[in-house]
């Protein structure tokens, strides 16, 4: 099964299709979308599907830099993020929930920094997922 909610790789999501998957998390999604393409802009959103396994989900990125992805499951969605070290030591000291920092602390490491991916279910949730990306972006 995919991580995302959308794994027929011919068929891109519609908002059609996220509000009936996400039901009532799709204003949130919205929401995010709409804040992280105006606080960081110039920002490019595109949907990507690059397996089966990961299935669909929408990058946001700057010219030189991914700021965050979404993926959507049945519910809820997912925020993922590739956060460096000096984001990450910014967190712990930010006052994000506890929570938050054991997910931060416990993903997994690579070339581009710490796979983390939260989900969001509530307006909480996405104050987080904004409060991740001015720390990834410096702004």
């Amino acid at each position: 099964m995919a991580l995302s909610a959308f794994s027929d790789k011919t068929k891109q999501p519609q908002d059609t299709d996220l509000s009936a998957t996400l039901g009532s998390t799709f204003p949130l999604w919205k929401q995010l979308e709409k804040n992280i393409s105006e606080r960081f802009a110039p920002v490019t959103v595109e949907w990507g599907c690059s397996s089966k396994k990961t299935g669909w989900g929408l990058r946001f990125k700057q010219p030189k830099q991914a700021i965050l992805y979404l993926i959507p499951c049945k519910g809820y969605f997912w925020a993922s993020f590739a956060l460096g070290e000096k984001a990450v030591k910014t967190a712990h000291t930010s006052g994000l929930p506890l929570s938050v920092l054991e997910v931060i602390d416990a993903a997994p490491k690579y070339a581009e920094g710490r796979g983390v991916r939260l989900e969001v279910r509530s307006a909480q949730d996405v104050a987080t997922i904004e409060q991740l990306a001015a720390i990834k972006m410096k702004k």
